[in-house]
């Protein structure tokens, strides 16, 4: 048999790649698209400092990095570590919770450790998620919310957090005919972009509101709580799991990355409603093949860590972030000092079109590189996040730059 080479490449040069229907419903990650912009400037020879992302500047534990270390010394930790987490890592979180919060978790059936929590929060909405489903998502808000819908073909109904409501969603708003389809209830406190906080009180409200649609248990609370440990001025953040039949309604999804400075690591965990918890396992173990060995040991210790050291760690955010809100109050920049999170959430100046035009022109002009709140939903127009993740004094030089381009531009 004879191949016409030449005729094959025209025919395949031809063939337009047909790809799934979902990405057409998924936008580029908008730190990766924000990445791009950031990356421009350096090669034009700007001094960058990127204060866009939440990625923590300081290392974990001293005692993290070296656990971590002996283990992967070891001959046996290199094999496949099973899709449910050691039962020594299950335990600590278990542990964990129990003295954070006065939370009882049984290690078997409500913790599940998870490669990050955002593919947690991903694989949730898959096992939960169809197309005649959808999902009730904060906005603004952390991306996956609706990313984990886009990718399972369901739809999403956004809950504004406004400022005259403390950011926090009004349930009482949901339609009934919405409400009808809804499978998850996305929650998020300490606030991602926002910094706003949430009392037992709020939780005690969300765990009714699904209570009353939850006849048929068909809606489950996803509370994602990352920052409950990055807390300022002696607030301490609640778990959702505290409210008396939390257990039946809800899972908690919580992270090492902040907490510890181990943002890179991608150990997070899920816990709390056992149904929840297997569904979650059970894609899982057709996705992905555990967290290295070392990692989880590390992990264990992390969770073992002394408070003093989150202390410490936490006075370092509050002194920069009192620095950022100092000073963008002084320009017309409206901004709340936040308690809780890395981030400050700030109103963009008067007279500039959209929060992405400000964030770009700065980054353009200075190399202070910072979130456009819009990124985060249509809500968080008009804003702008920055995070507390670099060095005091190249925050402290940030800020100096930020006040002279908003200064020079009214």
């Amino acid at each position: 048999m004879t191949v016409d080479c030449e005729t094959s490449k025209v025919n395949q040069s031809a063939r337009t790649t047909k790809y799934a229907r979902r990405l057409t419903n998924l936008p580029a990650y908008h730190s990766a698209h924000w990445a791009g912009h950031v990356e421009s400037a350096r090669q034009k020879g700007r001094d960058v400092i990127p204060l866009y992302v939440g990625s923590p500047d300081m290392p974990p534990p001293d005692a993290v990095i070296e656990t971590l270390r002996r283990s992967a010394g070891r001959a046996d930790s290199h094999g496949y570590p099973g899709h449910r987490g050691t039962r020594a890592l299950r335990e600590a979180i278990a542990g964990y919770y129990q003295r954070r919060f006065g939370v009882v978790l049984d290690p078997e059936t409500q913790v599940l450790p998870l490669l990050g929590s955002k593919e947690g929060i991903i694989h949730l909405s898959m096992a939960y998620l169809d197309a005649d489903s959808l999902a009730l998502v904060p906005d603004p808000g952390y991306a996956p919310y609706t990313r984990g819908a886009a990718l399972s073909d369901a739809a999403t109904y956004t809950l504004p957090l406004r400022a005259e409501n403390d950011f926090l969603p009004d349930f009482d708003a949901v339609p009934a005919r919405v409400l009808d389809r809804a499978k998850l209830l996305w929650l998020n406190y300490p606030n991602n972009p926002t910094g706003a906080t949430a009392d037992l009180g709020f939780f005690e409200r969300a765990v009714a509101f699904a209570r009353q649609k939850d006849l048929q248990k068909d809606l489950l609370i996803c509370h994602d709580a990352p920052y409950c440990d990055v807390t300022y001025e002696g607030y301490v953040a609640p778990s959702i799991l505290q409210v008396a039949g939390a257990g039946e309604v809800a899972v908690e999804i919580n992270s090492l990355s902040k907490t510890f400075n181990m943002a890179g690591w991608r150990i997070g965990m899920a816990v709390g409603n056992a149904d929840a918890i297997a569904a979650l396992t059970q894609v899982k173990s057709n996705v992905d093949s555990g967290i290295f060995h070392p990692l989880q040991a590390a992990a264990v210790e992390a969770l073992a860590t002394p408070t003093s050291w989150l202390a410490t760690r936490n006075a370092i955010y509050y002194e920069r972030l009192a620095l950022i809100a100092g000073q963008l109050n002084e320009i017309c920049m409206r901004c709340t000092p936040p308690i809780a999170t890395l981030y400050a959430w700030a109103e963009i100046p008067p007279g500039w079109p959209s929060s992405e035009a400000f964030a770009l022109a700065l980054l353009e002009e200075t190399g202070v590189a910072i979130a456009p709140g819009v990124f985060f939903g249509p809500a968080g127009e008009g804003y702008v996040r920055i995070s507390a993740t670099a060095p005091t004094v190249r925050v402290q030089e940030a800020m100096t730059r930020l006040a002279q381009f908003v200064t020079s531009a009214a």
